[in-house]
């Protein structure tokens, strides 16, 4: 079982380096940024919602594992 967990750890913290965007892809998003269009903004809305997501997902069991020990005691 430890060999299992160490190893399921070594995957998970390893990193691979890669190139998030195509200069294309960059460079559009960077112009939609400039002339108000939604593409950028929309963008940088979804980093935003990923971004939130693990935090938001995290304190609801958090928030769901102390009302009930809370309920018990």
């Amino acid at each position: 079982m430890k060999k299992f967990i160490f190893i399921f750890f070594l995957i998970f913290t390893s990193s691979i380096v890669a190139q998030a965007q195509c200069p294309m892809c960059k460079a559009s998003v960077e112009s939609g940024m400039e002339d108000e269009n939604a593409k950028g903004k929309g963008l940088n809305d979804g980093i935003i919602y990923l971004l939130a997501t693990p935090y938001l997902a995290i304190a609801a069991i958090g928030g769901a594992w102390y009302y009930k020990r809370k309920t018990k005691i």
